[in-house]
């Protein structure tokens, strides 16, 4: 059992298997990442650095790239999700493609390759 089941336990069904198709396409891509918890939520660490985390909300699910650049760097790709400055969101109408989290999950390891070390 890990940090991040036991955050999944508390989550509703309907947004657990959106969180956890996630973390599965996370794990895939980061097969040597840690599971851990930073600012209160779920996320992958590679070499000590927060690559992704995710969340529930009481109506969407959010993705979170742990920098502020990030998504604004994927602007147009990214255009279709709902999202703040630090945060993209999903729901089951909606959920983030294989194509989506690889692109997210490539951006943040080059910016943590290119100095950015949050």
């Amino acid at each position: 059992m890990t940090v991040i089941d036991d955050y999944l336990k508390k989550v509703p069904a309907d947004k657990r298997k959106l969180l956890e198709d996630l973390r599965q396409e996370m794990r895939k891509l980061l097969p040597n990442a840690e599971e851990a918890i930073s600012y209160g939520l779920p996320c992958f660490k590679v070499d000590g650095k927060v690559v992704g985390g995710f969340a529930a909300n009481k109506i969407f699910c959010s993705y979170y790239p742990f920098a502020g650049t990030t998504l604004g760097l994927l602007k147009n790709e990214l255009a279709e999700y709902p999202q703040t400055l630090s945060a993209l969101h999903f729901t089951a109408e909606q959920p983030l493609t294989k194509k989506v989290i690889r692109l997210l999950v490539e951006t943040k390891l080059q910016q943590i390759a290119e100095g950015y070390h949050k």
